[in-house]
């Protein structure tokens, strides 16, 4: 008896749903032009048809019950469909300026090769700088390549080549007063 009650009531609740579901698509078949020039006002543009269709088979999955305002509904169902599509248009539209972003520092991308006048500058600034310290006193020149390009303590090269770390101070300084003279240089060009 008691399987037979609850039978019935599962017969009633899908008669029920099944009656709500035909009510809410002839309100949605009455409604479809109004509904399609919203979605149109509201962005949808030629993608409007895709965008009911879509509408409707959200509502068809998850309506259950009655609905009080059946119309309205519909509509605000609509309203929440384009605020998604467009959040997931914003999302999208980060992700690829992000993925650009992220690619342009890829080594071997096209955005970090410098331009063939960039390229032609930096040659030209290069054999400007060498031209420059191949002017100093070639240990003033050995001094400053082991402390800057080998990592070498101030200490270090002077024990190594037996001087003083004065010396040593004083041929690194007279190296950074030409680089700092070259620098002038070239930002004023």
């Amino acid at each position: 008896m008691r399987d037979a009650i609850q039978t019935a009531q599962w017969s009633y609740r899908a008669a029920d749903s099944i009656m709500h579901h035909q009510g809410l698509q002839q309100i949605f078949e009455e409604n479809r032009e109004p509904l399609l020039r919203y979605l149109r006002a509201h962005g949808a543009g030629d993608s409007a048809e895709d965008l009911l269709q879509e509408l409707w088979l959200k509502i068809a999955a998850t309506v259950s019950g009655p609905i009080a305002a059946p119309r309205n509904y519909l509509f605000r169902a609509a309203t929440n469909l384009m605020i998604d599509r467009r959040r997931s248009e914003a999302q999208a539209q980060r992700r690829d300026v992000e993925w650009s972003g992220l690619a342009d520092r890829l080594p071997g991308s096209a955005a970090n090769d410098p331009s063939p006048e960039r390229e032609l500058d930096g040659r030209r600034r290069l054999a400007l700088v060498e031209a420059e310290l191949a002017k100093l006193p070639p240990r003033a020149l050995s001094i400053f390549r082991q402390h800057r390009i080998d990592g070498c303590t101030q200490r270090e090269i002077a024990a190594a080549m037996g001087l003083s770390a004065s010396t040593i101070e004083s041929d690194l300084r007279l190296v950074y007063r030409l680089l700092a003279e070259l620098r002038e240089k070239l930002d004023e060009a």
